[in-house]
């Protein structure tokens, strides 16, 4: 596989030691981290731009969603209630608590919320089924401009809508097991419909006006508008799911502190429903608030009509009692004298009276700590110690006149008693008839349709963009983190690997080596099509090294393998026998990969008669060597028939006296092996070479896969001389995953670089 250009060319001696360094620290290098986005700089914009058209596709094709919002009022101080006492304050005043917290929470309450779903029948949710994606787009836009029409199917699909399709469903009542489930609603001619379950099975047939009933299923449609075939999805759906998502919906804020001024807000698909939810919210809460303050009177009036008949029945026993006392003792009326005390003791008895009735009325509602009931406790107990205080001034007046005296009073005491009681009933009953609340609607219920609440287009656009490029730098960050590929020659001589060679990117090697064959003896070189590229400028860089390396080596066998598929190294195996061949060497390749083998490929012959067939004794030796044109001094052995036991021809005897018999004829013998971790071929041809190189591809091989690779070699008694870094191009750095390859034979794969 070939790749990009680097302007300059890295060649390391065999000779140089490896670094003995330890693996650098992993650390966040700031520089490193650009230069890294900068390499991926063309997938990051790809992909921001990818979510930038979802955005902008998302903001067309998106229902929109419209808010609806009212403004209530709610006053702290609660409206005068005729016979009650005014000098009492409410809990919210004395307290300081705004009434609005309070009242928040009524406004969202099941009873309120309950009014609503009930008048606007939000437990029944009835739906065209439009076209997939596009479909609610379509009926949007090209809905008819009058109310009544419906539009014309598209490409004769009747059965989905596509614009003015509307459903009135009155009442639906459906057994418990179908709550919940969609079901579908086709409209026939002349008004007629069927109802049907998710599996098609028919509940109900009906006509719109009409009541409906049928397997346990009992509706009533009050208007149909469809195309006939149409379908809508009908659910009926649970009241308490209803109520809980309405209170998710449904958003009530005080405006201000303590304010007492409450802001709603309500959205939907559809801005008519919008503005009728939060219609009805507000007029049961206003309704409620209204009704609280009338039960508390009826409640009030009747504890008063209660009292009544009681303080009736004293007043009569007053009377009484003072008319057998003053015929007994032949007394008349108190005289002037003492009428000043009987006045002032009769309204000191009827405040008391008053205020031990108020008494009874608050010990039903409040505890005897409540700021309330104790203030009442204080004022009865200073009309008792005015009480007393009077008393001892009657104390001095004769008997007779005392007890005239107490028998008077206790009939005006008693009088004025029923006299207020009914006064109080009165006020009372049309205080029940005539109450208000403390709460008024100071915005009713609105939609602004020119400015659908959701989607916002600048929004989502800019957020979808920034969301897309941040996404695509992640898995870039972490696309590198999970697959670390060496892309610095040091990364691979901190293994104990000298890089002999650095092989930069050539865009013109993979146009030759991935370009399909136009016949046989078509050549696939580099070496030969593109003599001046600079990836042939290291390999005969690569070529000076191993000449001056051969005279250190027991032959002149060089194998050539590699941690893994894909890394090049059939490319570098065959121009580099082209290369050595152009300096005036008898240059001898040899496809050893008898399974993948693809050297006859970038060679333009066939693959037959090959090493396969010479080891198993089947062609001579001079049958399987070939000239390769336009390099003189390079022959070439294909890998032959793929054989069903390479690795048992590569061990046998044959393959060894085959190696001993090539390396006195030639220079050198280049052996291409398959990859390391995929087979043991090269660790059984390791054993007969001089020579063993390592290809490593940049941005793909990890260090743990070449150690892995250098391991599995010497464990088997094969020493890895260095390394030749190929497809180099001009980055920062790079991290890819190590991961395990399936190595099988194929039929007509080209060389890669």
């Amino acid at each position: 596989m070939a790749t990009h250009l680097t302007p300059k060319l890295a060649t390391y001696s065999p000779s140089a030691t490896a670094y003995a360094a330890s693996p650098r620290h992993e650390e966040i290098d700031l520089h490193a981290l650009v230069s890294m986005l900068g390499d991926h700089k063309k997938l990051i914009l790809i992909g921001t731009a990818l979510f930038c058209l979802a955005s902008i596709l998302y903001c067309v094709l998106a229902t929109p969603k419209y808010e609806a919002d009212a403004i209530v009022q709610v006053e702290r101080k609660t409206p005068t209630v005729p016979g009650l006492p005014t000098d009492l304050a409410s809990d919210a005043e004395m307290t300081g608590e705004s009434p609005a917290n309070t009242e928040i929470q009524l406004l969202t309450s099941r009873q309120v919320l309950g009014q609503a779903a009930d008048v606007l029948h939000l437990d029944i949710q009835a739906k065209p089924k439009h076209f997939p994606v596009i479909g609610e787009f379509v009926s949007r836009e090209l809905a008819p401009d009058s109310p009544t029409a419906v539009a014309s199917p598209w490409f004769g699909l009747s059965s989905y809508g596509w614009g003015g399709e509307k459903v009135d469903i009155a009442s639906l009542q459906v057994p418990d097991e179908l709550v919940g489930l969609p079901l579908t609603l086709a409209a026939g001619e002349n008004g007629h419909y069927t109802l049907a379950d998710d599996d098609g099975n028919t509940l109900v047939q009906g006509v719109v006006g009409a009541q409906a009933s049928g397997n346990g299923v009992h509706m009533r449609v009050a208007s149909l508008q469809a195309n006939p075939g149409m379908r809508f999805e009908v659910t009926k759906l649970n009241t308490l799911d209803i109520l809980d998502q309405l209170r998710k919906d449904v958003s009530a804020t005080e405006q201000g502190r303590d304010s007492g001024v409450i802001a709603l807000s309500y959205d939907n698909n559809d801005p008519v429903l919008a503005r009728q939810v939060l219609e009805q919210i507000t007029s049961a809460y206003v309704h409620q608030n209204v009704a609280r303050n009338s039960a508390e009177a009826a409640k009030r009036l009747e504890f008063v009509k209660a009292q009544l008949p009681k303080v009736r029945d004293e007043l009569a026993k007053a009377q009484a009692a003072l008319n057998a006392f003053q015929t007994r003792t032949q007394t008349m009326d108190v005289d002037v004298q003492n009428k000043a005390l009987l006045d002032q003791s009769v309204a000191i008895d009827t405040s008391i009276r008053q205020l031990r009735m108020q008494q009874s009325d608050l010990a039903a509602r409040f505890t005897p700590q409540h700021p309330q009931y104790r203030a009442l406790l204080a004022q009865i107990g200073e009309f008792e110690r005015e009480k007393g205080a009077l008393q001892g001034q009657l104390r001095q007046l004769p008997d007779t006149q005392q007890g005239l005296f107490r028998l008077t009073r206790d009939v005006d005491v008693t009088n004025q008693t029923y006299r207020n009681l009914m006064d109080q009933a009165q006020q009372l009953d049309i205080a029940r008839a005539s109450a208000i609340g403390n709460a008024r609607v100071v915005d009713p219920s609105a939609v602004n349709l020119d400015d659908p609440a959701w989607p916002k287009p600048l929004l989502v656009v800019i957020g979808g963009t920034f969301l897309g490029a941040l996404l695509m730098i992640v898995f870039v960050m972490l696309r590198q983190n999970l697959n670390r590929g060496v892309e610095d020659p040091v990364d691979i001589e901190l293994l104990g690997l000298p890089v002999y060679a650095s092989i930069p990117y050539s865009e013109r090697g993979r146009e030759i080596t991935t370009r399909p064959a136009r016949q046989v003896g078509d050549q696939r070189l580099l070496a030969l099509n593109a003599p001046t590229d600079l990836a042939m400028e290291a390999l005969r860089s690569l070529r000076t090294s191993l000449h001056f390396a051969r005279f250190k080596t027991k032959n002149n066998l060089l194998m050539i393998t590699a941690p893994s598929p894909n890394v090049g190294k059939t490319f570098v195996c065959a121009n580099l026998a082209v290369t050595i061949a152009q300096a005036g060497q008898r240059v001898l390749l040899v496809d050893a990969d008898m399974r993948r083998g693809t050297l006859h490929h970038a060679l333009g012959v066939r693959s037959e008669n090959g090493l396969s067939e010479l080891i198993s004794g089947q062609i001579s030796l001079d049958d399987a060597i070939r000239r390769v044109p336009g390099a003189e001094n390079l022959a070439f052995i294909s890998r032959g028939d793929v054989p069903p036991n390479p690795s048992e021809l590569l061990m046998s005897p044959s393959f060894g006296r085959l190696l001993e018999q090539l390396a006195p004829r030639y220079d050198i013998v280049v052996i291409d092996t398959p990859p390391v971790l995929a087979v043991t071929d090269a660790a059984v041809i390791g054993h007969q070479t001089g020579t063993c190189l390592m290809v490593v591809r940049f941005g793909l091989n990890q260090q743990r896969e070449i150690a892995l690779a250098k391991q599995r070699l010497e464990q088997n008694g094969v020493e890895v001389k260095g390394a030749i870094f190929n497809g180099v191009q001009k980055r920062s750095g790079g991290h890819y995953a190590y991961t395990y390859y399936e190595y099988l034979p194929a039929k007509n794969t080209a060389a890669m670089h």
